[in-house]
């Protein structure tokens, strides 16, 4: 656990300007992005600390978007994709927008409902080395795409694969007024309808940027 630098010490929680959104060590939020017209940073408050003039400021994990990542936004990545990153900074409290939740990959896909302030994450990520974790991920489909939550699926009632609609010759509208569905292919070899996996280990490194 981080220590408390010398002439601060520990707050338990923050109020973010012009709101009654209180903040607490655990929660997600969203922070003043250092360019415009840009979205805004999500990061993980891990601590929050005062000096003896009240001023406040948050030691926050960052979470990654795809497009912030070594090989950028891929297919299968969905608009409200974080990465978890190992990456972490002190920041000025006053910097924090806002608060958002970052579900589980499993409980963001059980949703009913999806809001602006709903984001989930599957991957941790390091961007010293451009490596995920788990490197690997089940895939789907003649594709064999990982899944995306804002992609429709389908599931053969015999070999249970999910399936994109387009790559069976389905439009969505079509898809959706399926009460069964069988694959082409659910005769042939199962082995090949068994979720495969795909690597997700790139080689390249990126170097740490400073988010203030």
């Amino acid at each position: 656990m981080a220590k408390t630098r010398p002439g601060k010490r520990d707050a338990d929680s923050y109020t973010i300007r012009g709101t009654n959104k209180i903040v607490k060590a655990g929660d997600c939020v969203l922070m003043r992005p250092s360019e415009s017209n840009t979205a805004p940073y999500v990061a993980r408050v891990e601590k929050i600390e005062a000096d003896n003039r009240n001023n406040m400021k948050v030691q926050v994990r960052w979470y990654y978007r795809p497009e912030e990542a070594v090989g950028g936004r891929r297919q299968f990545h969905g608009a409200k994709e974080l990465f978890l990153s190992d990456h972490h900074d002190m920041q000025s409290a006053h910097t924090i927008e806002g608060k958002c939740v970052v579900h589980t990959f499993k409980n963001y896909t059980k949703l009913e409902n999806v809001g602006p302030e709903d984001y989930y994450c599957r991957f941790e990520y390091k961007p010293s080395t451009g490596a995920f974790l788990p490197d690997r991920v089940a895939v789907y489909c003649k594709c064999e795409m990982p899944y995306n939550p804002d992609d429709l699926m389908i599931q053969c009632d015999e070999c249970k694969d999910w399936y994109h609609p387009a790559c069976v010759d389905l439009t969505v509208e079509e898809a959706k007024q399926l009460d069964h569905f069988i694959c082409s292919e659910h005769g042939s070899d199962e082995d090949a309808k068994k979720p495969q996996e795909n690597s997700l280990t790139n080689g390249k490194a990126e170097t740490k940027r400073q988010r203030k």
